[in-house]
């Protein structure tokens, strides 16, 4: 049953709208309408509306003029959007009136009121259709005469087609929702009238902004954008777009808003010009999503166009937008490349037939087409009374729309004739059911159950005027059907809109149908922050998920996604454009490296010197002199001079497993060998002149035999503790990444080399300093010697000469371990330094020896051969004449010395 203000008041606590409002709007009613009657002038009860007589009324709400200025409900007359659309309906109902199968025998009425783009005279207004449903007690009331007045009952409206804007719709329907009154729109968008609980009346034939907002965040990321601004006309529609493609754009993730910015509704001036600035500090949001008012759309484009800003922002327009010409009208340039979205539409050729027949004498019930028609074809009507403004010519009442004026059909025209031809289909099903066979309106459609109807309505599913199905889902919206238009100005015949492309629940966009700015086919960019190139990384702006600083993966870093860079492994380094890690090059010492040569160049020498030296030995094996050196640790000696000049060899060989393992046994063998024998040979001599003395007896261990054998004891010791190391740690080849890694990871390479590093190498020739340590302080204390005894004063040179050497090779070794050339110069300072060790032994030992043998032979006689107590006192003999000598020469005395020729050398 209706609802009446009698009704409890639960029933006006869903809405915010009070029932003493609604008393006192019946009341008013109640004046106006005894006023009316009891006048004797019988005038029309409602001006500013059109009646439209039948059996079933239909109300209806068109915004026939637009939003006066202050104090002033209405403004200018709006031709497209309210009198294309008002004579839609008017259209559709005669449609339906004249169809037979259609509510045969029913004839549809209307009762139209203009909503003059404000929501609050909207809703004044539409108090008028629930008139029929106010209890009105009129029994106190009487007219001037005193007569009780004659009350007209208003028609009853059983459904309203409308309203336009969101904002209208939204307070209409908190109305009429309270009257089970049901309400079908044709232009309202606003995803909020999808509420099922607040608006359960509503229902309309356009689909919500929330599909029109998923239509454009799809747009927005087809185009590659990533960062827009929004800008919303105040109110529902605007407010709500905005909303709904920001919430779809944050579901959907990689899309950001740089600003959201709200038109106001009655904007000061200078208001576009600061929107403009706002957006200009986002300067790389070229895109700007728009859901505003014809307007505030013209508005914001001449802003633009006085900032000169022409071709900067790329708009993507709503359905308030769509394929209009008036929004970008003197403003086509900065329009250009708009991409818009309007529901999916087709022109009815029935209506435009209709329309441009329509004149002053045919279509005198629309009682603003007069006014319509001073506006399309800008003459002007005379009027009884009213004087005609000399400057505008008089109408004559032959002009033809169309011909004599620029015609061309509103995009919602479809949509209103949809909407009173779904309201149709639903009584249509609603007699049918409950008046099976009946003709005209029965019983039970009278009065018609609102929720009833509106039951019928949610079921209606037909072709409608475009030929595609009419239906609602179970919130009263219908199907997401959109056509996506781009403005263009170049290579068409005619500058226009252009349909590039298709949303039905999916995008469908034709991008190599785009143009932008200038007929340039490049995709404008739109976007916070460019893509990083190879080998940078995303560090996100904290807050703004599509803003990102690009960092360099620096040193041996690569780029493992987007957003981070992590270590190459240590074997490995960064390619070129750092999107991966490569194989550091292996590198190892080359016989043709300068590095290289020189000590193979001193090895060389060392050891065809060498083995001239054994030669020679060899051959004169049975001299004096030969066997005066000690033939046998003599050959011992030579032996480790050899493996000294050999280990250069193997040093710069390539490492193996044999390579190093020869490595740790020679490395130190060789001047094991060599300082072992020297060691014995000082010992021997510091031995015999300290035995000396003391006695006559000769110490033990001199002979041949026992040299040996101390030279082979002293040697073992190297080899034992090398063989003990090949069991701890057996030779194997490493490849060392660290010793060339500079900070340029180009410039990286592995070093293959054995696996012996600083530490042990000095381990393996700590053995050998000690001996030669040894030897140096036996060959100091056997400095007294005299130099025709044995060979004291040459190995002490020797010594002295080796120490000198190890002593600068300690620093030159260890000063470049932070060098990148530190294998190269450490095996070039070592194999130098062991090669010269050698020589200064080779040289001061053997090659004198090998003078006398080979150039002065007759040196190289038999000496008288004496008892070791006749050597002894001779050379006990010798130390005091030479200290006696000394002193002799301190007082001034001179003194023939003896010839020692005649002592035999040990």
């Amino acid at each position: 049953m209706p609802a009446y203000i009698t009704l409890r008041s639960r029933r006006f606590s869903a809405v915010p709208f009070p029932a003493d409002a609604l008393r006192m709007k019946s009341a008013f009613f109640k004046a106006q309408l005894v006023r009316d009657q009891c006048s004797s002038v019988h005038q029309h009860s409602h001006p500013h509306s059109i009646k439209i007589l039948g059996d079933i009324t239909l109300g209806g709400l068109f915004p026939v003029h637009s939003r006066g200025p202050a104090g002033v409900p209405c403004g200018e007359i709006k031709k497209e959007k309210g009198i294309h659309r008002m004579e839609a309906m008017l259209y559709a109902l005669d449609q339906i009136n004249s169809d037979p199968e259609l509510l045969p025998n029913i004839t549809l009425g209307a009762r139209i009121l203009d909503t003059c783009s404000r929501d609050t005279y909207a809703l004044e207004q539409s108090l008028t259709f629930v008139q029929a449903l106010i209890q009105k007690d009129t029994s106190d009331i009487r007219c001037s005469n005193g007569e009780q007045p004659i009350i007209r009952k208003p028609e009853r409206v059983v459904g309203v087609i409308g309203a336009s804007g969101s904002s209208v719709s939204i307070m209409v329907a908190n109305v009429l929702r309270l009257f089970e009154i049901p309400q079908i729109s044709y232009a309202s968008t606003a995803p909020e009238l999808s509420d099922n609980n607040r608006y359960d009346f509503f229902s309309r034939v356009v689909p919500p902004d929330s599909y029109q907002a998923q239509a454009m965040v799809d747009i927005v990321k087809a185009l590659g954008w990533n960062y827009v601004s929004t800008l919303a006309s105040e109110g529902n529609y605007g407010e709500s777009g905005v909303d709904a493609f920001v919430q779809i754009s944050r579901e959907a993730g990689g899309l950001c808003i740089a600003q959201s910015i709200k038109i106001p509704r009655e904007p000061k001036p200078g208001e576009f010009d600061k929107i403009i600035k706002r957006l200009m500090e986002t300067p790389n949001a070229r895109g700007v999503i728009i859901f505003a008012h014809e307007d505030d759309i013209k508005q914001v484009l001449e802003a633009a166009r006085k900032s000169n800003l022409t071709g900067h922002f790329k708009f993507v327009g709503s359905d308030s937008w769509g394929a209009k010409s008036s929004p970008i009208l003197d403003q086509e340039e900065v329009a250009e490349g708009a991409v818009t979205i309007l529901p999916k539409r087709a022109s009815i050729e029935g209506f435009d037939q209709y329309f441009t027949t329509r004149s002053l004498e045919n279509n005198r019930r629309n009682i603003w087409f007069a006014e319509f028609w001073e506006d399309d074809f800008r003459c002007k009507l005379t009027r009884p009374g009213i004087k005609i403004d000399p400057e505008k010519k008089k109408c004559t009442g032959k002009e033809r729309i169309g011909r004599d004026s620029h015609y061309e059909q509103e995009g919602k025209v479809q949509f209103v004739i949809d909407a009173v031809y779904a309201m149709a289909h639903a009584l249509h099903n609603m007699h049918q059911d409950l008046c099976p066979g009946a003709t005209g309106v029965c019983d039970k459609m009278d009065p018609v159950e609102g929720r009833l109807l509106l039951s019928y309505i949610h079921s209606v599913n037909f072709n409608g005027s475009a030929g595609t199905a009419v239906l609602f889902n179970e919130n009263g919206d219908a199907p997401g059907r959109y056509d996506i238009f781009q403005y263009q100005m170049t290579n068409t015949t005619n500058p226009g809109y252009r349909v590039i492309g298709q949303w039905t629940n999916n995008l469908r966009l034709n991008v190599e149908d785009m143009q932008w700015t200038g007929g340039s086919r490049q995709m404008p960019d739109s976007v916070c922050s460019f893509p990083c190139r190879s080998g940078e990384r995303k560090k996100m702006v904290k807050g703004v998920p599509c803003c990102w600083h690009c960092e360099l993966c620096d040193g041996y870093q690569f780029q493992a996604d987007e957003f981070n860079c992590e270590m190459c492994p240590f074997d490995m380094r960064p390619t070129l454009n750092r999107t991966a890690c490569r194989p550091t090059p292996i590198i190892k010492l080359e016989w043709h490296s300068p590095w290289a040569m020189i000590p193979l160049f001193l090895a060389i020498l060392g050891i065809l010197a060498t083995l001239f030296v054994i030669i020679t030995f060899i051959r004169f094996n049975d001299t004096p002199i030969v066997r005066a050196a000690g033939r046998e640790l003599s050959y011992v000696l030579l032996t480790g001079i050899f493996l000294i000049y050999l280990i250069t060899f193997l040093m710069i060989a390539e490492p193996g497993t044999v390579v190093c393992a020869f490595r740790r046994l020679l490395l130190g063998l060789g001047m094991c060998i060599t300082y072992s024998a020297m060691l014995t040979k000082t010992n021997r001599i510091y031995r015999i002149f300290e035995q000396g003395k003391k006695s006559v007896t000769p110490p033990k261990f001199i002979s041949p035999t026992s040299q040996l054998m101390i030279t082979f004891i002293l040697i073992s010791v190297q080899v034992v503790g090398v063989f003990i190391w090949f069991g701890v740690m057996p030779p194997h080849t490493i490849v060392d990444y660290e010793e060339q890694r500079p900070p340029n990871p180009d410039l990286a390479q592995g070093i293959l080399k054995c696996d012996m590093s600083d530490l042990s190498l000095i381990c393996c020739l700590s053995y050998s300093i000690v001996l030669m340590v040894t030897c140096t302080v036996y060959a100091v204390k056997s400095r007294g010697v005299p130099e025709t005894f044995n060979e004291a004063k040459p190995i002490g040179f020797t010594m002295y000469t080796t120490c000198i050497v190890w002593l600068a090779f300690v620093p030159i070794f260890f000063g470049t371990a932070q060098s990148t050339e530190k294998m190269f110069i450490q095996t070039t300072t070592l194999t130098v330094s062991m090669s010269l060790s050698a020589s200064v032994s080779l040289g001061m030992l053997y090659i004198p020896k090998v003078y006398v043998i080979i150039l002065h032979p007759e040196q190289n006689v038999q000496k008288r051969k004496r008892s070791f107590k006749a050597v002894v006192q001779a050379a006990t003999m010798s130390s005091r004449l030479s200290q006696k000598s000394i002193n002799d020469k301190q007082n001034g005395e001179t003194k023939i010395e003896p010839d020692r020729t005649q002592y035999n050398q040990i």
